[in-house]
């Protein structure tokens, strides 16, 4: 009697990861963004030209940060009657240069509202990151590079860890510090003229 060689990673134990699963999926580098809008997970995960990048769970103080600044910005929305959508991670934005990213918020215009699909848009007019601390070059250098080629013309980044909002402002195809505001300030918008918030406010959310 003859058996079926055993893969040498096969799972056969309850804890033990399916690796066999993994076979299942194209190797890094070689993802479609079809394959990528196509996976289905309750993970935030990017895309950057073939390669998929999962991103860490947020924590709960990311997660009430964010949703702080999602309830402010949304009653400003509202009680100016600006129009447009306001969005929370993981809604897709798709850089020219290929990429896909999950801003933690993203806010379009009525007009960029009407161009945007249901899996991802390809302009927004405000993002917001909130800096997690396993890596902060994401959002300071790597994302400050993707969104300025995106055209996006304001881009907040909060970072708990520092304590400050650093509010940056496209000028031509390269983003300018339009304030850094720390403890005891309030971060004002420029392209939301009226919109502000007070850093303490942000960084007391999670205690």
């Amino acid at each position: 009697m003859s058996f079926a060689p055993v893969h040498p990673h096969a799972s056969r134990r309850r804890g033990e990861p399916v690796w066999e699963i993994a076979e299942l999926f194209p190797e890094q580098g070689l993802w479609t963004e079809q394959q990528y809008l196509s996976l289905k997970t309750n993970r935030l995960v990017e895309f950057d030209n073939g390669i998929v990048e999962v991103l860490p769970v947020p924590t709960k103080t990311h997660q009430l940060i964010a949703l702080f600044l999602y309830e402010m910005l949304r009653a400003f929305i509202t009680s100016t009657s600006r129009g447009g959508v306001l969005l929370v991670a993981p809604y897709r934005l798709r850089m020219p240069s290929g990429q896909f990213r999950e801003p933690d918020l993203l806010y379009m215009t009525t007009d960029q509202n009407a161009r945007a699909g249901e899996a991802f848009a390809e302009s927004a007019e405000v993002v917001m990151e909130v800096v997690s601390p396993d890596d902060p070059d994401r959002d300071y250098v790597t994302k400050r590079r993707e969104y300025a080629t995106a055209g996006i013309p304001e881009y907040w980044i909060v970072d708990p860890a520092a304590k400050v909002v650093v509010l940056l402002r496209l000028v031509r195809d390269q983003y300018m510090e339009h304030g850094r505001f720390g403890i005891g300030q309030q971060a004002t918008s420029e392209i939301l003229p009226g919109f502000s918030i007070v850093v303490d406010d942000v960084m007391s959310q999670g205690r």
